[in-house]
């Protein structure tokens, strides 16, 4: 779920303690639910016409920049339906990596993953960090067979894996869970955070349901163009450049905040790491948002699906020029992450020691922060990297869902082969009808029962657990038939069903923990059909590997990046613990620290080494073989 993002899932504020609070994950990757609080921002100052002008007139000179390059980087790009779908097949490192951190956070983690940091520690971290473990089984596992085989879309995949059944299956289950939950919830989320942070309706004098649907609309318009008139290269694009500029707020505040909370810089962080240190705790327990546990169950098979095989995801991947970019750009991307818990959990913690836990809403925590910190001059910049990251989510699955409508629904029924010319146009079309059909339901979550975050986590369950167990299976057996694929698929929706709506009051279990035995359980399925029914021998290999469209030389310091990217998310729970500045930073932290250094540099200096020697071997190797 996303990112905003959705799809999978990503923080949540456990149902034990969700009376107290208003926050909820809003994705697999994390966020919380938005619920809008009234104006409670900087009680003391009213926002000036003057000021809300220079707020808008900055905002609209930003994103106009952005708009001006994106088009400029793409209008080439979008003659054929694989530029439009693939941005040509040309993406390089930077925009790969730049586009998936985008697509990835969104304005309701900003808002939700400090809140969290704000209300309880730091164990929803977990959904940002260990994602990096994701992205290094992308960059070499799921990416290289991806690539091999010249896809699109991930049905097209399972198409040539099982069969079309399989292909149409899969792709109604990411339509449904795109077009009714995700692209609404991404519209939803984002709006409220706008409502949240400016405080529209009050400024506007309009209620917050007027307010909250012309919000809606606005941003869906708008993101939807990048979407329909730029493709793929346009929205990465797009997406890097709001990247950076999220980095730099997200770099900003904490500075900021930290010399608000001590009067500079140090003295504010020796504050943050003496005073209450059990909120820079990530090792969660129970009560926390995140239990630690969940990390080794469901937890896993949550990023996986969401980073190797969620369609809006890996189609940046799938149009990198080359595997050793799509390599560099995963992993990059991976770096992100365990960055995040800086830019979008420390300023929470921040919030705590100015504030104290007296917020009428831990959900006003971030946004409080940026309003005493940030000058008014520089809030039209911050409202443009917010809009942006939202123009992101949107975009991205506008795109991925009209690509899959096309190239999985539309183009398979047709007696002809289509022009390219006409899947483009037909793909204009589909983004259109995807996007109105967003805009409609967006506003309708605000009724929801249970909030945002229940109907999230709910509808997620139905489709991220079966398909990356179906794909895992796929790449990794020859002999299971299609039927056993339709048959564990079956068992999910129904087993899922049941629990959620039937038996969920009988079975205290952690949803995440719920995801791993129902991956086990369907993964048996499976293997078991196999065993008993295997499917007719076919060439699988000329199936799905013989027809890469890209180099699929590797990048040779890939091995020793994932090797630091895996240290780095060792590194990140051991700071954050009772054995780092969770507790009593000792002996034991500044041990496991250097050792780690030590591997890493050990790590690094084997593969300069190896380098400078290769060359020579493999003139030998040549040498001799001439002689021979």
């Amino acid at each position: 779920m996303s990112h905003l993002k959705i799809g999978e899932m990503c923080h949540e504020v456990i149902t034990q303690t969700k009376g107290r609070l208003s926050s909820k994950s809003v994705s697999v990757e994390g966020s919380a639910r938005l619920t809008y609080a009234g104006p409670s921002l900087r009680e003391t100052h009213r926002v000036s016409s003057f000021e809300l002008s220079s707020v808008l007139l900055s905002c609209g000179f930003f994103m106009s920049l952005v708009a001006w390059y994106s088009y400029r980087a793409s209008r080439d790009a979008t003659s054929d339906s694989d530029g439009y779908f693939l941005a040509g097949r040309g993406l390089s490192a930077p925009f790969i990596a730049g586009s998936l951190l985008l697509t990835n956070l969104s304005a309701e983690q900003l808002i939700g993953l400090n809140g969290s940091a704000y209300g309880y520690n730091m164990s929803s971290m977990a959904w940002e960090v260990t994602a990096a473990v994701a992205t290094i089984a992308m960059a070499f596992f799921f990416l290289p067979r991806y690539l091999r085989g010249g896809f699109t879309t991930l049905p097209q995949y399972l198409a040539d894996r099982y069969d079309d059944d399989v292909r149409r299956l899969s792709v109604v289950l990411f339509l449904l869970g795109y077009g009714l939950v995700t692209l609404p919830s991404v519209l939803y989320s984002g709006s409220v955070a706008v409502l949240k942070l400016f405080d529209i309706p009050t400024l506007f004098d309009l209620s917050y349901a007027s307010a909250l649907s012309a919000t809606v609309v606005i941003i869906g318009i708008t993101g939807a163009l990048y979407a329909v008139l730029g493709g793929l290269k346009a929205v990465a694009v797009s997406d890097t450049l709001n990247g950076i500029g999220l980095l730099l707020v997200g770099v900003t505040v904490p500075i900021l905040g930290l010399q608000l909370l001590g009067g500079d810089v140090w003295t504010g962080l020796s504050i943050l790491t003496s005073e209450h240190p059990n909120k820079l705790n990530a090792i969660g327990d129970d009560s926390s948002p995140t239990p630690f546990g969940t990390l080794f169950t469901g937890m896993i098979f949550a990023n996986l699906f969401y980073w190797c095989s969620n369609q809006y995801v890996i189609q940046r991947t799938l149009a990198a020029r080359s595997f050793a970019e799509g390599q560099k750009g995963v992993l990059l991307s991976g770096y992100f992450k365990v960055l995040v818990p800086f830019f979008m959990m420390i300023p929470g913690v921040i919030a705590f020691h100015l504030y104290g836990p007296g917020l009428d809403s831990i959900d006003l925590a971030y946004p409080r922060l940026v309003k005493d910190t940030l000058p008014v001059w520089a809030l039209g910049f911050f409202l443009a990297v917010l809009l942006g990251a939202v123009f992101s989510s949107f975009n991205s699955l506008i795109n991925s869902a009209a690509t899959m409508v096309t190239l999985d629904v539309i183009q398979p029924l047709k007696k002809r082969p289509m022009s390219d010319k006409a899947v483009v146009s037909t793909a204009k079309v589909a983004s259109i009808a995807i996007a109105l059909i967003s805009l409609a339901i967006a506003p309708l979550l605000q009724y929801a029962p249970e909030g945002l975050w229940q109907i999230i986590r709910i509808f997620t369950g139905f489709y991220n657990i079966p398909i990356i167990a179906v794909v895992l299976v796929g790449m990794l057996t020859r002999h299971v038939p299609a039927s056993a694929v339709k048959l564990a698929i079956g068992f999910h929706l129904v087993a899922y069903a049941l629990l959620q709506f039937v038996f969920k009051g009988s079975v205290d279990i952690h949803f995440l923990h719920l995801y791993a035995i129902l991956f086990f359980c369907e993964v048996g399925i499976m293997l078991t059909v196999g065993h008993f029914r295997p499917a007719a021998k076919k060439d699988l290999a000329a199936a799905l590997g013989n027809n890469p469209a890209v180099d699929m030389a590797p990048w040779r310091y890939a091995q020793t990046c994932a090797f630091t990217l895996l240290s780095c998310v060792v590194f990140l729970y051991l700071l954050f613990s009772p054995v780092g500045v969770a507790g009593e930073t000792g002996v034991l932290f500044t041990s496991l620290s250097c050792l780690l250094i030590f591997a890493n540099l050990g790590a690094w200096y084997k593969t300069r080494t190896h380098r400078r020697v290769q060359p020579a071997i493999n003139q030998n190797i040549r040498s001799n073989s001439e002689n021979r």
